[in-house]
């Protein structure tokens, strides 16, 4: 089964960049309820996608005071966890996944978020594969105003 799972948020002075779970040095961070982790919330995307259960805003909705501030690695745990418990046969063949940033520049950093999320998951490396992208001078992205992720999980 495969599932597909994309996130975007802006960039915002004053938060930390969270991508992967993995925080990385730079002077702005992503706006949302929780973390803004795009990357982690288009991997829950893709993860739900594939079996067929909703969406991240089903499970964690941006209204519930609970997830404000949240962890985007608790909720991929929780995620996986309430997936376990109703597909036993549950196994990550492979994780694809873009991330779309003008800056940071993280070309240095993929072998870290790619190790983290294996890690997350319960999975080996190989099975992960991270490529980032410019969008060069294009649109929010590529004007530095938001990151975005695609993520293609094979189960």
């Amino acid at each position: 089964m495969i599932g597909i799972g994309f996130d975007i948020h802006r960039l915002t002075k004053g938060r930390p960049l969270i991508l992967g779970g993995i925080r990385i040095k730079y002077p702005k961070g992503l706006v949302g309820h929780s973390d803004a982790d795009a990357l982690l919330h288009a991997l829950i995307d893709a993860i739900l996608g594939a079996v067929k259960s909703g969406d991240i805003g089903d499970l964690f909705p941006d209204t519930d005071p609970r997830y404000k501030g949240i962890s985007s690695a608790i909720l991929l745990h929780r995620t996986i966890t309430l997936i376990r418990s109703r597909h036993k046969r549950f196994v990550v063949k492979g994780v694809d996944s873009i991330i779309f940033a003008q800056e940071p520049k993280l070309g240095k950093t993929k072998s870290r978020i790619k190790n983290n999320i294996a890690r997350l998951m319960g999975i080996k490396p190989d099975k992960v594969n991270i490529k980032a992208k410019t969008m060069e001078g294009l649109g929010p992205i590529g004007n530095k105003k938001a990151i975005a992720a695609l993520v293609l999980v094979d189960i």
